[in-house]
């Protein structure tokens, strides 16, 4: 399971540290999530309904027909157009290898909707403080997006017009998340202030905490209230439906989270169960590493989690050691057989069995017509699960068995070194105290958000 790359940002990125613009293409090219799914909805907290004095017999006067599905919208003013949901909405597309169908097409549609509500929001919130993103700088940023797919700037724009979407689509997104980080780095981050008393809080904490489960978690966050609980979960469950078929959890992240770690495709870091709400940490504790679980019911709203990776706190991780490899490899001619293919890798593995240790390893490949690729200090826990797991048992000199495809060929990898992992040690003061800001400036976004939706003058065309 290759990790992907998320109002909950409790140790992951901040919204306030700038705008980290190549995640986008890695939210756009990453692979599908696969694992089991663990549906845990948490019972309505009832208090909201009581302050809003509801009754229990509710007799509806007109009608509210589900079925209409408004694409377009005015915000304070600003025209958000059916193009601009559609070339949004392209992007999602595209991460899911074009296979979304037509009615959840409709239901992403509604949610993006909301997004660029809430990006528009951001964008003149920021002009009306005077905060304002020059043109140069999303320019710099779009290169790097750009960049990140191998291609010049003319290049992605031709490709994203091929997949529906728009350069400027991107640049707006670009815009807005440069905009609200300036804003919260002005208007709340000088106004949070962390004591040396908690910061050596959680040190203690970490100690007492040493040797148990800390996990690395990626996050949909999704708002809700009583009223329309029932329709957020349901959306919840189709974005979880489309990442089990394929779907990018980044990309889904980064397009419908309302956490500020949507900029980082939802990633949290890593985290033990007593820093998340004790609805996620339930939920974290009985998952395997690649497994995905929701729609969780959580103060304000859902939670999709996604279990990245995991670790114990403060102790030595074998897979975190460093190794030293040399990868012999042999490819099959076009046309070759599975039954062709598998002689020859039988043939491969025979040979590699008589390496006795790296200084042989040039030698043997030169005679069986093999390439030969020296891997230097390559963190065991990066490559592929199988392989760790064999990697984890080989001594200095020990080769894999063989590896590969038909059209990719036949390789082994040979041991050469191993750096053991250290004891992990604790983040430091600074770091500490970054963490614990960065979770203060998020919760007062939210609120900063929620208001500016509250007093925002929409018209849905």
């Amino acid at each position: 399971m290759q990790p992907v790359v998320s109002p909950f940002s409790r140790i992951g990125s901040t919204a306030y540290r700038g705008l980290r613009t190549v995640l986008l293409s890695s939210a756009l090219l990453a692979t599908g999530v696969s694992g089991s799914l663990a549906q845990t909805v948490a019972d309505d907290d009832n208090v909201a309904t009581q302050q809003l004095n509801l009754p229990r017999d509710v007799t509806v006067f007109g009608k509210s027909d589900p079925n209409v599905r408004k694409a377009t919208a005015i915000v304070n003013g600003r025209i958000i157009t059916g193009t601009d949901v559609d070339q949004r909405l392209a992007l999602i597309i595209t991460a899911n290898g074009g296979k979304v169908s037509d009615e959840e097409k409709e239901r992403l549609r509604v949610q993006v909707l909301r997004n660029l509500i809430d990006e528009t929001l951001q964008i003149q919130e920021a002009a009306a403080n005077d905060i304002k993103v020059d043109k140069a700088e999303i320019d710099q940023s779009y290169e790097r997006v750009a960049a990140n797919f191998r291609q010049s700037p003319a290049q992605f724009d031709q490709y994203l017009r091929q997949q529906g979407s728009s350069a400027a689509s991107i640049r707006r997104q670009i815009e807005g998340e440069l905009a609200w980080s300036r804003l919260l780095r002005r208007n709340i981050q000088p106004f949070v202030n962390v004591s040396e008393d908690e910061v050596k809080s959680v040190v203690d904490r970490m100690n007492a905490a040493k040797g148990s489960d800390e996990f690395r978690i990626g996050e949909i966050y999704l708002s809700a209230t009583p009223e329309n609980q029932q329709q957020i979960v349901a959306n919840a469950r189709n974005i979880i439906e489309q990442i089990k078929q394929g779907g990018s959890f980044a990309a889904y992240a980064r397009q419908f989270s309302e956490a500020s770690t949507a900029a980082v495709g939802g990633d949290l870091g890593w985290v033990r169960p007593v820093q998340l709400p004790d609805e996620l940490a339930q939920a974290a504790a009985e998952m395997q590493v690649g497994q995905i679980a929701g729609p969780i019911g959580v103060p304000g709203g859902v939670s999709i989690i996604y279990v990245m990776d995991k670790r114990k706190v403060l102790t030595a991780d074998p897979r975190d050691a460093l190794l030293s490899l040399k990868q012999l490899s042999v490819s099959f001619p076009a046309g070759t057989t599975k039954e062709q293919a598998s002689t020859r890798a039988a043939a491969f593995a025979a040979q590699v069995k008589t390496i006795k240790g790296c200084g042989q390893a040039n030698e043997l490949g030169g005679k069986i017509g093999a390439d030969v690729v020296d891997n230097d200090n390559v963190k065991l826990r990066d490559l592929p699960p199988q392989l760790q797991d064999i990697l984890l048992n080989l001594q200095v000199g020990e080769a894999t068995p063989p590896f590969g495809s038909i059209n990719d060929g036949v390789r082994v990898l040979v041991v050469c070194g191993r750096d053991e992992a250290s004891s992990a040690a604790a983040p430091n003061a600074e770091q500490i105290m970054a963490q614990l800001e960065e979770e203060r400036v998020n919760k007062r976004a939210r609120i900063y958000l929620r208001d500016l939706r509250r007093d925002a003058v929409i018209d849905y065309n």
